[in-house]
């Protein structure tokens, strides 16, 4: 039986703030509030813009526990729970599973990789041991790992198998996926210059960086075109492009930090290998923030 759609729109795929302290989680709750208060739709917790990957184990167990207790059940929250350990992504995604998430964000397997077979059986394992649904992420780009769409279609007939988050940028397998799919999976874009073209490939909706800076402007977007305003969404999605552009200037989430940070939300701090953002490019960020009517 199909799942039921996890959220439709837009959800935040939310920053962390750091300090040299560890996270802080004042700034966090003044973020998520401001989120909740824009209109978002829904509100991914601890995903690639929320620097998952240099958070330690206890970190992300207390971020996903407080924005859990935070957001009350008032949006649907999203726990980024993968991992290229099987078994941690098992008990991490127990964990979010058991403190209030409604679904669960799984990446496929970075640097140690694997085959299409390998990723059938990663998914079907985290999928079989845990009570809420799983939202596919691939994002070969940044992990070296692709779902093929056939891949996806065998995927989708797992009864807890709902979503995918699609981060390819390739809408002609867009295309491809949602033939092979069906109803089977949802398909949310990965990519904020996407939007639209991936809404009217059957698309619900975007997991969205953009989304931290504007989060009322990127959920009318959605709800725009689903109302039949297409020509409005598009129109949204060209305004808001020289800014989606500024926020990937450099890899993600360090222009996002900045720019949140700019706004008064959080420090510009991110966890070594990322580093603040560079100032030219930064420079330009500010400058299509201002354009659009952002007070920085």
């Amino acid at each position: 039986m199909k799942q039921k759609t996890i959220f439709t729109g837009a959800a935040t795929a939310i920053v962390t703030p750091t300090t040299k302290d560890g996270v802080d989680y004042a700034a966090f709750g003044r973020l998520i509030e401001w989120q909740i208060a824009g209109g978002i739709d829904a509100l991914v917790i601890c995903g690639t813009t929320g620097e998952s990957s240099t958070l330690t184990d206890a970190e992300h167990r207390a971020c996903l526990k407080f924005a859990a207790d935070t957001v009350k059940g008032r949006v649907p929250i999203i726990a980024g729970t993968g991992s290229n350990d099987t078994d941690y992504a098992i008990s991490l995604s127990k964990f979010a599973c058991e403190v209030g998430y409604d679904a669960l964000l799984v990446v496929t397997p970075y640097y140690n990789k694997t085959t299409q077979n390998g990723l059938v059986k990663m998914f079907t394992a985290i999928a079989d041991a845990v009570t809420k649904p799983l939202i596919l992420y691939n994002v070969p780009s940044r992990t070296g790992v692709n779902i093929e769409p056939s891949t996806y279609a065998k995927l989708g007939d797992h009864p807890n198998i709902a979503a995918i988050k699609e981060a390819s940028g390739n809408i002609s397998k867009i295309v491809e996926i949602a033939t092979l799919v069906g109803d089977k999976l949802d398909i949310y874009s990965g990519n904020d210059d996407q939007i639209v073209p991936i809404l009217a490939c059957g698309g619900k909706g975007v997991i969205s960086v953009l989304s931290n800076v504007v989060p009322a402007e990127t959920s009318l977007m959605c709800k725009k075109f689903f109302e039949g305003d297409v020509a409005g969404a598009m129109e949204l999605q060209k305004k808001y492009l020289p800014l989606t552009n500024a926020l990937f200037s450099e890899v993600n989430p360090i222009p996002v930090k900045a720019a949140m940070a700019a706004m008064g939300f959080c420090e510009d701090y991110l966890r070594l290998p990322l580093v603040p953002m560079e100032d030219a490019h930064k420079a330009v960020l500010l400058q299509r923030m201002r354009e659009v009517g952002v007070n920085v």
